[in-house]
């Protein structure tokens, strides 16, 4: 099972220093090859760079890590409480010995 604390948290600052690193790599390259306008589309009210926008696009993006990392967790945690280890364990085994098999 995932902790949802830590799964929550790694994905949160994550998404935040994905986008620290959107916005220094939009910095020093040619307005051409820089995403300003995919932030602009999936941080609303976030605009091509203020301080005060950059403070809101940086908390967006560790929302949507927090909700995406503990979105992930919970549904983790619920399929694995539902089927279990020896489920998924038996299913595994079974991939597995599916993709190799020496006598073909």
């Amino acid at each position: 099972m995932l902790n949802l604390r830590l799964t929550t948290w790694a994905a949160a600052l994550f998404a935040a220093l994905s986008f620290v690193l959107c916005v220094v790599y939009g910095l020093v390259t040619p307005e051409s090859v820089h995403m300003h306008q995919f932030l602009e589309i999936v941080l609303p009210a976030f605009e091509w760079i203020g301080f005060g926008s950059f403070l809101l696009g940086l908390a967006e993006s560790f929302l949507w890590g927090v909700y995406l990392g503990g979105g992930f967790a919970l549904v983790y945690n619920a399929i694995y409480r539902r089927w279990g280890t020896a489920a998924l364990a038996g299913s595994a085994v079974a991939a597995r010995s599916d993709l190799y098999d020496p006598s073909r």
